[in-house]
């Protein structure tokens, strides 16, 4: 591949997905890491890229707002009635015993109020969930350490992701902005979408939670494809517009 052709398709695959390391970079443009390093450098310099340990991120996500200035409790507050539907279907898989991690979100959270009563463990970087289930007798919390996001009060950065490294989950589950017809899951803050990748890599089994709103929803920053989850929870089958789903996929769609 030409120089030029390889860092175009570099500065694509960015802005694509937000940050990318440098050794995926190696192995999808066929080139040695160093390679990819000073390609990355000459598209820092112009201002295509940003450098980042052991990568580069979209610059332009510097530059963002919040995604959503109404903060957390606001947003729980919209589509009150199917996101808790949604909780609740996901909840329903928690199982006695369990060591689950909640992702940050007005729908994860809203699974609190139907883990009361499970003897189970939470891994979270939500002050959400944290709150909710700081009170009952037989959930152990387990809270990942990092940089707090006031307006949604969540937990990211390096000590973040580090600290998820360290554990592992029977059951991840995980919120989101959007999800594309082709099943691409979507976020739209650069600094939560490590740690939802990271959910991933830690657990046994995952389950997107999204309500129909979410089909296709917002959000510019790939997550996974939806086939890295076992299942989906919504609060209506999602039309054949909304996701076409892949006939090899082994994804479990949970509705009410």
């Amino acid at each position: 591949m030409l120089t030029d052709d390889r860092r175009r398709g570099i500065v694509a695959a960015v802005r694509r997905r937000g940050s990318v390391p440098v050794a995926e970079l190696a192995g999808s443009f066929a080139a040695s890491e160093a390679t990819i390093r000073r390609d990355l450098e000459h598209l820092a310099s112009g201002g295509l890229v940003r450098r980042v340990r052991g990568g580069a991120c979209d610059p332009r996500g510097d530059a963002r707002p919040e995604p959503d200035p109404r903060g957390f409790a606001q947003v729980a507050r919209d589509a009150a009635g199917p996101k808790r539907e949604v909780a609740r279907l996901a909840a329903g898989l928690v199982e006695e015993g369990d060591v689950i991690a909640l992702d940050i979100g007005t729908t994860v959270a809203a699974m609190c109020p139907f883990l009361q009563e499970k003897s189970i463990t939470v891994v979270t970087a939500s002050i959400a969930v944290v709150n909710a289930l700081a009170g009952a007798r037989d959930i152990e919390l387990v809270v990942l350490g990092g940089i707090l996001r006031p307006t949604y009060g969540s937990l990211v950065g390096s000590i973040t992701e580090s600290a998820l490294r360290q554990v592992r989950v029977d059951r991840a589950f995980l919120g989101t902005s959007g999800i594309r017809a082709d099943g691409t899951v979507l976020d739209t803050t650069p600094s939560e979408v490590p740690i939802k990748r990271g959910l991933l890599d830690i657990a046994i089994s995952s389950c997107l939670l999204a309500d129909s709103g979410k089909l296709p929803g917002t959000g510019y920053l790939e997550v996974a494809p939806l086939d890295r989850f076992d299942v989906l929870a919504t609060d209506r089958p999602p039309s054949a517009d909304a996701l076409t789903p892949d006939p090899d996929s082994d994804l479990e769609v949970l509705t009410p």
